[in-house]
């Protein structure tokens, strides 16, 4: 994937710390799905749909990076393949997704469902009279206590005028009425940094829901932002207060059925491992600066 950076110049203050809005929605989630992922760093198995999920970006990525006349549906599609192998190489434990596939079926079904969601793309718009300002821009600022805040944002539009489009693509469906504000504060969180480092609020957040071919779209304004920013440091707070009190606690749903440490929770009669022991004095960091999955993207 192509890949730029933006980041405003960290504050005065010692770093307290870094969230990304995907860790931020674990927290929100779970708390003890927050510790699992940041603090004990479990493994995951790969998943079919969070993996179909990035390949979908990757190849929407790679999209922009053919001529305008070039960005069609079959070229798309032609893309795919490709992308497969690229993935599978740099992650070679994708490899078990299929692992019982003998013929090749569970794959090329698989992979003709990840050509329909490229399909429901081309039908939401027309790429080819695009030309994004940027694509997998990782975005960074640090808050006056030291929080650093980053993450990727899928695509940004910009107009001649500066106006800024923020764009995020989802292989799920689009949230029912009255979920909207969750989906929403993945990208408040992204208008936030990017305000904070331009200077400037972005006039459209647009979230794509591929799976269900429909868009998302809010206009923030300042008032928006600075409440997302309060959300954030109001997270930042409950998750110093579990790390001193080693308090983290799991809060069970209908996502536990998807969750890999669900033979570990409480709530299900499972034991956590021991806390690690840097866990003991300060919030961990909430991942490497550069990976990136498309797990909440399902």
């Amino acid at each position: 994937m192509s890949r730029s950076e933006v980041a405003a110049p960290v504050a005065t203050a010692a770093p307290l710390g870094s969230l990304s809005p995907s860790r931020a929605s674990d927290f929100m989630t779970c708390p003890l799905l927050y510790r699992f992922r940041v603090i004990d760093r479990l493994p995951e198995r790969p998943s079919s749909a969070a993996t179909r999920g990035t390949l979908v970006h990757t190849v929407l990525d790679a999209l922009f990076d053919l001529a305008p006349a070039e960005r069609t549906e079959q070229h798309a599609a032609a893309l795919l393949a490709p992308a497969w192998d690229r993935l599978r190489t740099e992650e070679p434990e994708l490899a078990e997704l299929f692992a019982d596939d003998a013929d090749g079926t569970q794959l090329a079904d698989w992979l003709t469902g990840a050509s329909g969601l490229l399909g429901r793309y081309f039908a939401l718009e027309d790429p080819r009279r695009l030309e994004p300002a940027e694509r997998e821009l990782y975005v960074e600022t640090a808050l006056d206590d030291g929080l650093v805040l980053r993450g990727y944002v899928d695509r940004l539009d910009v107009t001649a005028d500066g106006a800024m489009r923020v764009v995020d693509y989802k292989t799920g469906t689009a949230p029912g009425v009255g979920f909207e504000a969750k989906a929403l504060f993945q990208m408040k969180f992204y208008a936030l940094v990017l305000w904070r480092v331009r200077g400037q609020v972005p006039r459209l957040l647009q979230l794509m829901y591929l799976g269900s071919g429909e868009i998302l779209r809010y206009v923030p304004d300042e008032d928006d932002l600075r409440a997302t920013e309060r959300k954030v440091r109001a997270l930042w707070a409950a998750i110093s207060r579990a790390t001193e009190r080693g308090d983290w606690r799991a809060s069970p749903s209908r996502l536990c059925d998807w969750c890999d440490h669900k033979p570990l929770c409480p709530a299900f009669g499972g034991t956590p491992p021991p806390l690690p022991e840097r866990a003991e004095t300060a919030p961990a960091q909430d991942g490497p600066a550069g990976g990136r999955t498309h797990i909440d993207d399902v």
